[in-house]
């Protein structure tokens, strides 16, 4: 795991100002913090940051071809190298490392940019060729790891961190109006944009290649996609959760490969602890485990996490926490490189801590709700298209409803499946996770922009055929924008803020293809969700787990900012600093958080987005 980061000059004339790549590199530290490396090469320059993981005496970065023609950097791993090391071998290229990042320079100088598709694991990587003169980057086909780029001032820049590509030279730190927006819409913000006007994010799957004398183009180079009705599994189920073990068990083997110690993220869920298991089988020695909990005894796994742990004889470390919320915001916030609602970033960025002072490398359970189906939306989504007009009969009396301060308590889900049920599907399932509507936003941002944040979600579900099963679309959207900009992205700004690494085994090519090929039935039915993987997993992990209801990695926010948090929120929220800031209006603003307070509606999500954009905000020193 590293940080990466570089310099082109589009005219091909001039040389890369050293300062400035090690500027843009020291702002990564965190990502790697063993050692940093770069390479000046006429118009281009490449830096990274080293967590040293696999081949740690030979394993530093830039690496270069034997030739010194092509010179590479990796952010990642790839689980697939030991072979395509081998392969290459074969065809008579010299190795002068044990590490993956080598393989990078040979198997471009076989395969050229399409070079990608041969590639397993999570990745964001960077190849120069001198000699062509062309440099190409590219992302994983899942988005597992992050890469920005921007082109200013006659310079293509790219980098791991949106704290690093802000360096660049030029680089100007205006907000992008449409990413504010989409900000408010998802508590997130969608790629390819970024909450920079200058900056933009490398699509999952996607190579961005340029050449002296053109201009940068990027290609999808891969896309996973879910399977037309005709090309949907029907072998007997029992068969298919066979299949699907030896697949995970495949994949957390690739997942283990380490020359540092390795340890999972364990909850009290069906996802690791199914991890917990596999790794047991494939490891000699005791899995060790880190799980966290909260005093609130509704937001607090730690006795299911306890019987996994208990049932393999895993090295367990666990947390019992009532953290300084405030404290802890603010180091989250700091994390982050661009704004996010996601309140389940403080439980990540704990059990991240937690995790890093034992091990360099922990697998986490990412993955697994948008590929087997694990939400309850999934279950709306399926339930509202048989109920017709129920819903909106019955919606008056569900409004009057009191707010609860409970985890994604009933008043706020049968309030959200009332205002959505109605809709067309994909809006329909936006519905149920929407966190501002456009009126609210129009009053926030004090206008209504032309851009509709939806629409990111459109072009996704477009993608996506008629027979194609409608849940498997949905999922699509999801596992292709909300797993991505959301969940993946707060995992590894969690993680690597303690320069530790995460994997996400259930994000493996071996376990999305037959996901991806599964009717919906063998993922939902009724309220009954992973069904396939809870049958898989029943063989290896506690009968209360499989059995029990999902409840996600949360925080009881909601009383939070009913209670001990109130004083802060007002003061991050407070007309002075919104004013100052100049992005949001002041009035409307203090009136979602009045409106939390009071106990008219649980707002907590909508006030973790506004929390952490005007956090970002004195962060990084921007103003309208």
């Amino acid at each position: 795991m590293c940080g990466i980061c570089g310099l082109a000059d589009l005219a091909g004339h001039a040389g890369i100002d050293p300062e400035a790549l090690e500027e843009m590199s020291v702002a990564m530290v965190h990502r790697g913090p063993d050692s940093d490396g770069r390479v000046l090469d006429g118009p281009v320059g490449l830096a990274a940051r080293r967590l040293a993981i696999i081949d740690l005496m030979t394993g530093d970065q830039p690496v270069a071809s034997e030739d010194g023609r092509v010179h590479a950097v990796l952010n990642g791993e790839l689980y697939n190298y030991a072979a395509l090391r081998a392969e290459l071998e074969e065809r008579g290229h010299r190795f002068a490392s044990q590490g993956d990042t080598e393989v990078l320079v040979h198997l471009y100088e076989e395969h050229g940019p399409a070079m990608a598709q041969r590639l397993r694991g999570m990745f964001a990587f960077a190849v120069w060729d001198a000699a062509a003169r062309r440099l190409v980057l590219a992302r994983d086909r899942f988005g597992i790891k992050p890469l920005y780029h921007a082109t200013v001032d006659g310079r293509l820049a790219f980098a791991s961190e949106l704290w690093s590509l802000a360096r660049a030279p030029g680089f100007r730190r205006n907000v992008d109006p449409d990413a504010l927006e989409a900000l408010l819409t998802f508590n997130a913000i969608p790629g390819p944009l970024s909450i920079y006007a200058a900056a933009r994010k490398l699509l999952p799957g996607h190579v961005l290649v340029w050449e002296q004398g053109g201009a940068p183009r990027t290609e999808r180079y891969a896309r996973p996609s879910p399977a037309r009705v005709g090309e949907l599994r029907r072998e007997d189920p029992e068969d298919l959760a066979r299949e699907l073990r030896e697949r995970l068990l495949d994949s957390v083997r690739a997942h283990l490969i380490a020359d540092v110690p390795v340890g999972v993220l364990l909850s009290g869920g069906v996802d690791s602890a199914t991890i917990v298991a596999l790794a047991a089988e494939a490891s000699d020695h005791p899995v060790r485990t880190f799980s966290i909990g909260f005093e609130e005894r509704s937001f607090n796994e730690l006795d299911l996490a306890r019987q996994v742990a208990d049932r393999y004889a895993t090295d367990h470390h666990e947390l019992l926490v009532r953290p300084d919320a405030v404290d802890l915001i603010e180091k989250v916030a700091t994390a982050y490189d661009e704004p996010s609602g996601d309140s389940s970033a403080l439980p990540t960025y704990l059990v991240c801590e937690l995790a890093a002072s034992e091990v360099k490398v922990a697998l986490s359970g990412e993955g697994g709700d948008e590929l087997f189906g694990g939400y309850e939306t999934y279950s709306a989504d399926l339930l509202a298209r048989r109920l017709g007009a129920i819903p909106r009969l019955a919606g008056p009396l569900v409004e009057r409803l009191p707010s609860s301060s409970a985890r994604v308590s009933l008043d706020y889900r049968l309030k959200r499946f009332v205002r959505g049920a109605g809709r067309p599907p994909l809006e329909r399932h936006h519905a149920w996770k929407e966190i501002f509507a456009p009126e609210r936003r129009a009053e926030l941002l004090r206008r209504r922009g032309a851009h509709d944040p939806l629409d990111v979600q459109r072009a996704r579900y477009a993608e996506t055929t008629g027979d194609t099963p409608l849940l498997a679309r949905l999922q699509d959207v999801d596992l292709g924008i909300y797993l991505v900009d959301d969940l993946l992205a707060k995992t590894d700004r969690m993680s690597m803020a303690h320069s530790l690494e995460a994997r996400v085994p259930f994000l493996d090519p071996v376990v999305a293809e037959l996901a991806l090929a599964l009717p919906t039935a063998l993922k939902v039915r009724g309220l009954s969700k992973k069904r396939l993987l809870k049958r898989a997993a029943a063989p290896l992990i506690p009968p209360g787990i499989v059995a029990g209801r999902k409840k996600g990695f949360s925080i009881p926010a909601a009383a939070w900012l009913r209670g001990e948090l109130v004083p802060f929120a007002r003061d991050v929220l407070s007309p002075g600093r919104v004013a100052r800031q100049g992005f949001l209006d002041p009035p409307a603003v203090t009136a979602v958080l009045d409106a939390h307070v009071g106990g008219r509606e649980d707002l907590s999500r909508q006030l973790w987005g506004l929390m952490s954009f005007s956090l970002w905000c004195d962060r990084a020193g921007v103003t309208a």
